[in-house]
């Protein structure tokens, strides 16, 4: 047998109905999913309404998700490495034959508070601290347990191949794919799972601190690469420009 129980019921029944009220409205509106926490503060870097709307007028849009096959990111014997081997210095490109793979240069590029191993001239990144825009959190990351920080593809490669980048020529492909200026963000091992090769349309960040700033690396990376947005991605995005200051 269930039971209802109505405001005016607790508020009878605890005897102090003018104090009470207030509250047990606010919590059953937020047990019907009513409850709004109000304006949330976006994430340091993220951009302006105006700035998101100019990169929604340039980005090309489509109808959905092409899928033409073909992906296969692993350079193993006998897989295509689609967009070559994974962090690798020999690109042209931002970071591109500096003597220092690409995940040390995103990890010193956007942690706090980096050392470097001695003899590696600032290249390979032991200890710093993760100010992740997707969270809001901030954690200690360690060489030691390295795994626990990610390097997540803003635009996920798999989505670019299908978007577009099944055409492009390799060099284009790994350039892109190595992009530490705007395709390439450190976040935490457990949001970049969650993600997958997921777009805006299917995913956000778990924190609304992070929409407006991943909105903007994403529209960055479309524009950038002429890589379009699907509908239902463009949907998505133009309703989180709405809500950034």
């Amino acid at each position: 047998m269930s039971v209802r129980t109505s405001t005016s019921d607790i508020v009878r029944a605890d005897g102090r109905g003018r104090v009470l009220a207030p509250l047990v409205a606010a919590l059953l509106l937020a047990g019907c999913g009513g409850w709004s926490a109000g304006p949330v503060a976006p994430a340091p870097g993220s951009p302006s309404r105006a700035q998101l709307e100019q990169l929604l007028a340039e980005v090309r849009v489509i109808g959905e998700r092409p899928r033409p096959g073909g992906y296969e990111r692993g350079c193993g014997h006998g897989r295509s490495c689609v967009f070559g081997p994974s962090w690798t210095d020999d690109y042209d490109g931002p970071g591109g034959h500096d003597g220092c793979d690409t995940r040390n240069n995103v990890l010193a590029a956007q942690l706090t508070d980096v050392r470097f191993r001695e003899g590696t001239r600032d290249c390979v990144v032991v200890s710093g601290t993760l100010h992740d825009p997707y969270t809001g959190d901030r954690s200690a990351f360690r060489k030691a347990d390295a795994r626990t920080v990610q390097i997540d593809h803003v635009y996920p490669l798999a989505a670019a191949w299908d978007m577009g980048a099944s055409t492009w020529p390799p060099q284009r492909r790994v350039r892109f794919a190595n992009d530490v200026e705007t395709t390439l963000l450190a976040t935490s091992a457990s949001v970049n799972q969650a993600k997958g090769d997921s777009t805006p349309g299917e995913w956000l960040p778990p924190s609304r601190t992070g929409h407006c700033f991943y909105a903007g690396r994403y529209l960055t990376v479309a524009v950038r690469y002429d890589l379009p947005l699907t509908a239902a991605d463009h949907v998505t995005l133009h309703d989180i420009a709405r809500t950034c200051p």
